[in-house]
């Protein structure tokens, strides 16, 4: 009897000795995916490290930002990198970033930076105004592979930045070739992040797989189409930032599934949700609504180089085939409104005056017949992720073929995997395919001239339009200081688009976002980019 208890306390004692190992266990290293007790707001609580799992639709492509043009890989490298200009945390008002300063000569074509001291690269290395010039250099001399900065900082074919010079270790000094009124919106942008010399001097391709930069964040691991892990950047130069210690984004593509990984406590934060979940989410009271203001535009592109849409009737006919309305009070469920111009009605230069195309089938069928349309099957790509002005690809893309048919044009959907099918679409592939837009800096250039004019061919111009009397008008527009004729410039340049039709615009959306109501300070900002590090979990 007494060996048995004996034994009996000794097993106690095994068992109380193994919870205690448990407990002491409970935090390691593995980055799962899953919420457990090292990740989400149950460890803040405890003293353990606060880890945020945010679930988005689909995966980064690249992560040096200078190299892409979509915004899953600007999710993540906003938080790596720094730009020498921040936008407001709420709006596109230009805040000081890694320049503290900056300063313009009255005729616009020198500006003057003063840049933070003391900052140090996630690799070690200094940042200081040669490390900027060596960034600016890199941009510059890589047309091909850099597009996005020749897209915002040329034109008529000729460079922006005509030079670049440090003036000691934290004076920079741009001269610009002429002026241009976007400038330092277009330095503010993610693209335009500042990368680590040391790091793309030593193999430039690497940054797309090992961002190095000198953000609140950095970079440990990218598991393809499944997940990217950043941590806190212990030396990074404002106090007390980030809260978090570490952020996973894991890439769940199905809308249904993200929002179910939210309610089961997988992630901690989910974008890119359908318009209607949004009565669920304000019915759980363990769920935050968080809405992202519009500064987007989802459309239907037309590539004019292929028939039939070489032929602007055709176009001009689709345009006529599509009810709007329709997709936006199906799909978009009071979070939408059906667009008219290639641009949201915020930015300024929004041209209201514009008639648009009302829904009319018989107009696209008399259209058609004037075309000579063959009546040939085309090919309707349907985005395969979830975008903010896009909640459902493959839903609007059966009911866009549903008012094709109805007017007498035959399409196949076919989709790809995300890189491809920008990849395609860029290469002009694609007969007619849904894609969209979130505005990077809050200016009408950033959306017509980025999306439709001829100098972007091959970077963000997917359609292929090509138009020299709209291409004067925006060129004209970009070196115009005065904002009231640069305004009228724009207007005039949304009627031409309106008439050559190489868009259908199909709506503006507000996005939104839901969090577990442990997180804290999120902040949705309407360049779809948000900035994580004074985002905190309870």
């Amino acid at each position: 009897m007494k060996k048995k208890k004996l034994w009996t306390l000794g097993v106690m004692l095994i068992l109380v000795l193994s919870t205690i190992l448990a407990a002491c266990g409970g935090s390691d290293t593995k980055d799962t995916g899953s919420k457990d007790t090292s990740t989400g707001g149950d460890t803040a609580s405890s003293g353990e490290p606060k880890t945020l799992v945010y679930g988005r639709g689909g995966d980064s492509t690249a992560l040096d930002p200078a190299t892409v043009t979509e915004g899953e890989s600007f999710k993540v490298t906003v938080n790596i990198y720094e730009t020498l200009i921040n936008f407001g945390e709420k709006d596109v008002t230009l805040q000081p970033g890694l320049a503290k300063s900056w300063e313009p000569s009255e005729d616009g074509l020198t500006y003057t930076m003063q840049l933070e001291e003391g900052v140090k690269f996630h690799d070690g290395t200094d940042f200081n105004a040669e490390a900027v010039v060596k960034n600016f250099e890199r941009w510059k001399a890589g047309a091909d592979k850099f597009p996005y900065y020749h897209s915002q900082f040329t034109m008529g074919g000729k460079q922006i930045v005509e030079s670049i010079t440090a003036e000691g270790d934290y004076t920079v000094i741009f001269k610009l070739a002429q002026p241009q009124a976007t400038f330092l919106k277009n330095l503010a942008m993610s693209p335009f992040a500042i990368a680590s010399p040391a790091a793309f001097e030593k193999n430039d391709e690497a940054l797309k797989d090992h961002p190095v930069g000198t953000g609140p964040f950095k970079f440990v691991e990218w598991k393809r189409n499944d997940s990217i892990t950043i941590e806190k950047n212990p030396d990074y130069r404002i106090a007390d930032l980030p809260k978090i210690d570490k952020v996973i984004f894991r890439s769940i593509p199905d809308n249904s599934a993200r929002l179910n990984a939210l309610n089961n406590g997988e992630v901690d934060v989910a974008d890119g949700l359908s318009p209607s979940d949004k009565a669920s989410i304000e019915s759980n009271a363990n769920l935050q609504l968080i809405e992202r203001p519009s500064m987007n535009v989802g459309y239907l592109g037309l590539t004019v180089t292929r028939p039939p849409f070489d032929n602007v009737k055709v176009r001009q006919a689709v345009n006529y085939a599509i009810d709007k309305q329709a997709l936006v009070d199906a799909f978009f469920e009071g979070l939408g409104e059906p667009a008219k111009n290639p641009m949201p009605p915020l930015i300024a230069g929004y041209n209201d005056e514009v008639k648009g195309y009302e829904y009319d089938p018989e107009k696209a069928k008399s259209l058609l017949a004037e075309a000579g349309y063959d009546g040939k099957e085309i090919e309707l790509w349907a985005m395969p992720v979830p975008r903010p002005y896009m909640p459902d690809g493959q839903k609007i893309a059966e009911a866009i073929q549903k008012n094709l048919a109805d007017v007498g044009m035959k399409s196949k959907i076919v989709t790809f995997e995300w890189a491809t099918y920008l990849d395609k679409a860029e290469n002009g592939e694609a007969d007619a395919f849904l894609l969209g837009w979130t505005g990077d800096n809050g200016d009408a250039d950033n959306f017509l001239y980025t999306l439709l004019d001829g100098d972007n061919i091959g970077s963000n111009n997917y359609t292929f339009y090509d138009n020299k009397e709209l291409h004067k008008l925006l060129v004209a527009a970009q070196t115009e200081m005065d904002e009231d004729k640069r305004n009228e410039l724009y207007k005039q340049a949304q009627e031409i688009i309106s008439k050559d039709a190489p868009w259908v615009p199909l709506a503006h959306s507000t996005p939104i976002l839901a969090g577990n109501t442990k997180v804290t300070n999120y902040i949705a900002h309407p360049t779809g980019s948000d900035r994580l590090d004074v985002v905190d979990m309870q």
